[in-house]
């Protein structure tokens, strides 16, 4: 069986899932070690095994950003409407209190700025990994 790193489903082109979530990942293993590395009093990954801590938090991210993220987003869509999109760095900053939850001593998150920081540089990561990298291979595919 070959590996594709494109799938043509139809008329939907996307990346194999695979793919997809080995982007996903790396994206937000480095943006959790910046934001430890500016932050280190208060956005803390356990330095006993600091790469893999980073890399367990960017898994359980993205299976809550796949998860539950559309959910709170649902729940939260007439708080998001009424703020014009200013609520939504916020669902961003309880799927990293949820993450926190549950890593335990793990994870260490301390203040609601840093975390808000930690959200949008994960937003900001996300549209450019969109816009730099999945999009312009999903064009390739077609």
């Amino acid at each position: 069986m070959k590996f594709r790193m494109i799938v043509i489903d139809g008329k939907k082109v996307r990346l194999n899932r695979f793919v997809d979530w080995l982007i996903y990942i790396a994206g937000y293993t480095l943006i959790l070690i910046l934001t430890s590395i500016l932050f280190n009093d208060t956005f803390i990954i356990d330095n006993s095994n600091f790469g893999l801590w980073a890399f367990l938090t960017s898994i359980i991210i993205y299976i809550l950003n796949k998860t539950i993220k559309p959910i709170i987003f649902f729940l939260t869509l007439p708080i998001t409407g009424v703020t014009l999109g200013l609520f939504y760095p916020f669902i961003n900053v309880m799927i990293i209190k949820i993450t926190d939850f549950i890593l335990g001593v793990h994870l260490e998150t301390n203040g609601i700025f840093i975390l808000f920081f930690a959200a949008i540089l994960i937003s900001a990561m996300n549209f450019l990994l969109e816009k730099i990298i999945i999009e312009p291979l999903t064009r390739k595919g077609r």
